[in-house]
């Protein structure tokens, strides 16, 4: 395939790749993703380099030069392994899009397996590291509790969010927006919407050159960004449950607390003086949370329904629509 058509044809996959300070780790990767890719598929590489400050970008170049195949994002500045993969995602063509990491831990020879097991009827093919080559307390414990209370709070059981690598159907992610650390949770994000999840034992590879991006630090990350997907897909289009829930949680304790004071009033000889009932000032406290949560659930209505409505934004993704013979829009959605 000549240079002229290689930019112009649509591909079948778009393999995506953010990457921080990989300089010594992107010639093979590059080798191994051609190798696994050519011959097999019309294909183009996204590499996106998240602000790195080696010569990742130039080495980058030379590959983009060389070969039609490659496409490169540079951002001004690091902002993250999320927003790396948001661009890339945005701007893949391919009706398949396949991610991984550039430190060479990921094997590209899984891809073809990855695709394989996407064309059976899947719309997203995750990555399990069963025999992960990285150090045990501070890599793989952490990461094994972490997918268990997200496989938990989620309902979508998978052994390993955080593998990178995984393959995609394209309208899948057309349909994900994602923020903060949320690139672990697309699969969880591409269920709640009806997607069929599936995952696939995969290479890992201990790293041989540069330094690992995350630590320990990110756990905490990881489990307030839990709880945000937690929330979007369970209220995101009702959220008063949430807030009317824990009101009614402290409209209960203020109503125990309430008849408690009674009692210690009217009933027990041993009451104590009501001014220095401290369960009198906490059932003033519980009242008012009561209040406040209900008014909190209240606005948080009116900004779903404007957020909704202003962007024209359904509450629903619809598959695919038949309609009979002759009729307009008898297609696929």
């Amino acid at each position: 395939m000549d240079k002229s058509m290689a930019k112009t044809a649509v591909p079948q996959i778009s393999v995506v790749v953010p990457l921080l300070n990989e300089e010594d780790n992107l010639a093979p990767l590059y080798e191994q993703i051609t190798k696994a890719v050519t011959g097999r598929y019309d294909y183009e590489i996204i590499f996106i380099d998240d602000g790195s400050t080696d010569r990742s970008f130039e080495i980058l170049k030379i590959f983009h030069r060389q070969d039609p195949h490659v496409r490169v994002i540079r951002f001004r500045k690091n902002f993250g392994q999320t927003a790396a993969m948001s661009a890339g995602f945005a701007l893949a063509r391919g009706g398949i899009v396949v991610a991984l990491d550039a430190d060479l831990q990921n094997d590209p020879a899984d891809i073809p397996m990855l695709v394989d097991k996407l064309n059976e009827g899947f719309d997203v093919v995750s990555g399990w590291r069963k025999n992960r080559q990285d150090k045990a307390l501070t890599r793989r414990l952490p990461s094994m509790l972490a997918n268990g209370l997200i496989s938990r709070i989620t309902g979508v059981k998978l052994h390993d969010y955080g593998c990178t690598l995984k393959a995609y159907r394209r309208e899948v992610l057309q349909e994900t927006r994602l923020y903060g650390e949320m690139h672990r949770f697309i699969p969880a994000l591409a269920s709640w919407a009806g997607a069929r999840i599936a995952e696939c034992v995969v290479n890992h590879r201990p790293r041989t050159a540069g330094v690992a991006k995350y630590g320990l630090a990110r756990t905490f990350k990881v489990i307030l960004d839990l709880i945000t997907v937690k929330f979007l897909g369970a209220y995101s289009t009702k959220p008063i449950y949430v807030f009317g829930g824990l009101g009614a949680a402290s409209a209960f304790c203020a109503l125990i607390c309430g008849l408690v004071v009674l009692y210690q009033k009217f009933v027990s000889p041993e009451h104590l003086s009501m001014n220095r009932n401290a369960l009198l000032y906490l059932t003033a406290l519980l009242i008012t949370t009561t209040i406040q949560f209900v008014l909190m659930g209240l606005l948080a209505e009116m900004l779903v329904r404007t957020y909704h409505e202003s962007q024209n934004r359904p509450t629903y993704v619809i598959k695919e629509i038949l309609e009979g013979p002759g009729q307009p829009g008898g297609q696929n959605a």
